[in-house]
This record gives structure tokens, sequence and C-alpha cells, in this order.
């Protein structure tokens, strides 16, 4: 009997419980009127009528376009995997090539998709990006070749994707601004995606082209930090901008081959792993070397006097250089491109600083009549004015320049190494003075120059050491070296480094060693100031500092 009255108790709990649900409440948490539950079924069952029709509406639309006869069907699409299991007679024409003069003719050319933009089903324009070029093309539905369904296709092709378009070259009515290549428009006749892309973009490739004056002037424009950009460099590295800015980089490694190759210069591979410190300092990488220990080169300056030693009268190379200096400024890096050169000469030091001076010029020069494009690229983005220098660059003495910024209000001792601050300042007055952005700074006190430094003759407090400077700042450091084994043995002493570590180093000189000057280029450093940019960063395709070796 109990059981029988606790199972009865407990189904009119459960019914109870059920009409509760049922009950629907208001906002105020208490049960609807019977008007206001009238009104909320008329508003339900209109909804479901609204979404039924929607769906009805989509059937129908699938319906036909699935009834309509796509004619353009063999003209899009996603190729299959490049694996060069064949080979055609294409031409591909290159989006810097296009030109107005080719207005009718049919084209093929493989680009990135950098941005699609519908205008309605019937028609479409994409951007297309091929290194420093872009170029915009569109599609619209014709009778034959484009349909709906391939203008739908275009619109859905993911940002980057790659695509392989065979179009018409015709001439806007206006000329497309947006575009680097803007005296042409491409009427698309085929479009297939070649590599597409799978994830979501790090950021929109269009906000890592503002220039700070343009988002200075519309708030609205989004900014892709340096860190988040660096941190997705590959995609950074896409940006018309940067694609010019290492074309102008391999530029400066090109010219400063020719220069020297034409005054019978030879190049030169020096060992990067190293027994001892080159300068003789700490700054060094130490790493292990089987059972031992070694370091990485901070320069190759015993290897390019070794070879002056071994006769080879003219020297170079283009390498990496490691610096273990713990400094986190917009100007240095870890790991950095040197462009260094070493040569013998007949009486006097200066035959080869001049020798340089006159080799910057060759690669300002011929940079801006060579690559003139790139860097109008570049000064879209970040505006600078071309660099002043003279044919006869200017030169400086230490004390001279010391003089000025004192002129000027800075104190400073004779012998005190310069700080950054005091260069740029000494730049911007060699500009108001002399009317360049480039010289060169001579006779160096000895006390701030490495070991194997020549000491000047008349006063050997100073040295027979010269920096180059651009835009206020060092782009290069140099001397004449100690080639008298004798005087470089003291030296070494003097600077207190065990002369056993540079055992291989001096017995070179020891052996006879002509007279002979050289120096050391930062490449990174050169583009940066020529350039105007702000950030080393920018300049290093991956750059290595105290707080990033990835990627």
């Amino acid at each position: 009997m109990a059981e029988q009255e606790h199972q009865q108790a407990s189904e009119q709990v459960n019914e109870l419980a059920q009409k509760m649900e049922e009950v629907i409440l208001g906002e105020d948490g208490l049960p609807l009127s019977k008007k206001a539950l009238k009104k909320r079924e008329k508003e339900l069952e209109k909804e479901k009528k609204k979404q039924e029709r929607l769906a009805r509406e989509a059937e129908e639309r699938a319906a036909r376009e699935a009834a309509e006869v796509d004619h353009g069907v063999d003209n899009y699409g996603r190729s299959a995997i490049n694996m060069s299991r064949e080979k055609t007679e294409t031409k591909w024409t290159a989006l810097g090539e296009l030109t107005a003069e080719m207005a009718g003719q049919l084209v093929n050319v493989q680009a990135r998709v950098q941005g699609s933009r519908p205008v309605s089903g019937k028609m479409c324009f994409l951007v297309l990006r091929e290194g420093v070029e872009t170029a915009q093309a569109v599609l619209s539905v014709d009778a034959d070749t484009v349909s709906k369904k391939m203008v739908k296709f275009a619109t859905s092709i993911p940002n980057e994707s790659i695509v392989s378009i065979t179009a018409q070259v015709v001439k806007p009515d206006v000329p497309v601004e947006s575009c680097t290549v803007g005296t042409v428009e491409l009427q698309v006749r085929k479009v297939f995606v070649t590599s597409e892309v799978k994830i979501p973009l790090p950021f929109a490739l269009e906000d890592a082209m503002h220039s700070e004056e343009a988002c200075a002037r519309d708030a609205t424009l989004n900014r892709v930090g340096l860190d988040t950009r660096l941190n997705n460099r590959t995609m950074d590295l896409r940006t018309i901008t940067n694609n010019a800015i290492f074309k102008i980089q391999a530029a400066v490694c090109q010219l400063f081959r020719e220069y020297l190759t034409n005054e019978g210069a030879t190049e030169i591979h020096t060992p990067k792993i190293i027994s001892t410190a080159s300068e003789g300092g700490s700054n060094v990488f130490k790493i292990t070397y089987f059972k031992g220990a070694a370091y990485l080169a901070q320069s190759p300056q015993l290897y390019k006097q070794a070879c002056i030693a071994a006769d080879f009268g003219k020297v170079y190379e283009i390498a990496p250089v490691f610096r273990a200096e713990d400094s986190n400024t917009q100007r240095h890096l870890t790991e950095y491109v040197g462009l260094d050169l070493e040569c013998s000469f007949r009486e006097h030091y200066h035959e080869v600083m001049n020798m340089i001076g006159s080799m910057f010029v060759y690669i300002f020069k011929n940079l801006e009549l060579r690559w003139a494009r790139e860097l109008e690229i570049v000064r879209r983005q970040y505006p600078s004015e071309p660099i002043k220098f003279d044919e006869q660059p200017l030169r400086l003495e230490y004390k001279d320049a010391v003089a000025l910024l004192r002129a000027h209000g800075e104190e400073m001792g004779d012998f005190d190494d310069m700080t950054t601050p005091q260069e740029k300042t000494l730049g911007r007055l060699v500009r108001e003075k002399y009317g360049t952005d480039f010289y060169m700074l001579d006779k160096f006190p000895l006390s701030v120059r490495p070991f194997y430094t020549m000491p000047d003759p008349t006063d050997a407090r100073y040295s027979n050491s010269y920096d180059f400077f651009l835009r206020g700042q060092e782009i290069m450091s140099g001397a004449q070296r100690v080639h008298d084994a004798d005087m470089l043995k003291e030296r070494i002493a003097a600077h207190g480094i065990p002369l056993e570590s540079l055992e291989h180093y001096v017995r070179a000189f020891e052996l006879g060693c002509p007279p002979h000057a050289g120096g050391g280029v930062g490449l990174e450093r050169v583009v940066m100031f020529y350039l105007g940019i702000n950030n080393i960063r920018q300049t290093s395709l991956f750059p290595r500092d105290p707080k990033r070796i990835d990627p």
C-alpha cells in the first residue's frame, strides 16, 4: 500500500512539473496573459512562414542554378597539384611587363589574389600581385566565356591564393590608381587556383602597407605592429614595399661586387667558426665544438689580412657577422650581413679610404639610376629625400668633428668616443655646413679602436682609422692595419690579449706583409639609412636580436 501511494505522489509531482513547464513567463517573470499568448503565437507563426519561404526560395534558386547551363565550366576551378607532369608552350607575362600598347592581346599571368570585390552576381574585381607590381582584373558575365558561377567562384578565392589567369588586356577609361600597373586592366577569360590559402591570414596585407602619414590622416586605418609582422615574416615579406626593400638590398651587394671586381679585387670566403675572438673582445658567441669550444666570427678581419699577407692584393667578402651584444636598439642586430674589404696600398692608407669613398658614390648613383622603380615603391610607404652626396666625398678629421660639436654646445673630450646622439647631431651640422649626407671621419683616437689599428705617425694618441657616415649614422668602420709583426705584438700586449691566442694571426706578419687598409660595412644599416627607415629589423630578412631567434 505504501509503495502504491508513493507512486501516485510521484505521478502527481511529474504532472504538476509538466504543467509548470508549459506555462510561458513574460519579462517580469509572471505567466503571460491570454492576449499576450495569442500575440506571441501569431509572431511565431509569422516567423515560421518566413523561414519556410526563405527555404523554398533557396531550394528554387539552387534548382535554377543546377538546371542552368554553365557555359564557363571549363574556364575556372582548382588545378591539380603541380608535380611537374608536363611542359607546355604557354607564354607567361609578368604583371610588370603589361603596357597600354598591349591592349587587345590575350596574356597568361600567374599572381596572388591580394583582394577581391564583387560588384554584383555578374561582375567582380580582383587585385593581382606579383613581386613589386599589382594590377586589376575584372570578371564580367558574357554569353560565351564567363558565367555567373565563374564570377561566384572568383569572389570565393581566399586572399593570397595563387592563380593562373588568361585575360585580354584592355585600356581603362580612367587609370587604376590603386595599382602599380594602372594603365591597363585584365578582362579575365580563365582563372584557375594553383595554390590555395588554407588558414586564416594573420593580418590583411593592405594594413601592412599603410604609411605613417596615411595613418595620421585617417584614424580608421588598421596598423600592423612590427612584432606581429616579424612573427609572421613570410606573410610580411609579400608586401610590395618589402619586396622592393630586399631587391635594393641585393642591389647594394651587386654594386659592391661590381665596383671591387672592376678594381681587381678577389672575392673570398672565410671561416665563421673560429678558435678565438676576431676582435679580441668579449662580445662573442661561444659554441661547443666537438670536445672543445669555438666562437662565431665577429668579422673576417684576421682572415682578410691573412689574404693580404698571401699577396692577394685586394679582397672582399659578403657574409654573416655575429655580435653577442645585448643591445635592443633600432640599429643593432646580433647577426647581420657584413660587406668586408681589405686592400694593400703603395704609400698612404688614404689610397684605400678614398677608393672606398668612390665605391659608395658608385653604389648610391647606380641605385637611383638602375633601381628607381623599387626606390619609388619604398618611398610611397616610407617617404624620404634622396641622399645628398658629392662625387669626391667630404673628409673630416675627428678633432674637427669634436670642435664642430663643441661649437654647437656639446660637452665632449678630445679623445671621447662619440655617442649615437652626437653622431646624429654631427650629421645634421655637416649637412647644414657642407650640404652632404655622406662623409668620411678620419683620424679617430687610438684608444677607441681595435688592437690591429695603426697609430698616427705624428700623434700616437690618434690613429690611421676612419668611419663612413650616412644621414648622421655610421655605416662603415675601417683603418690602416698594423702590418709589422713586432709592432703588432706590442699592440696585442697593450690590449691585454694573450699572444698565444693570436699565434696564427701574428705568424702571417712575421712572414712579411705589405701595408694595407680596409673596413667592414653593415649591409642592413646601409639600406636602412639610405631608405630613411627607422628600424634595422625592417631591412633584415629574418632579423636576429637579443630577444628574437624565430622565425
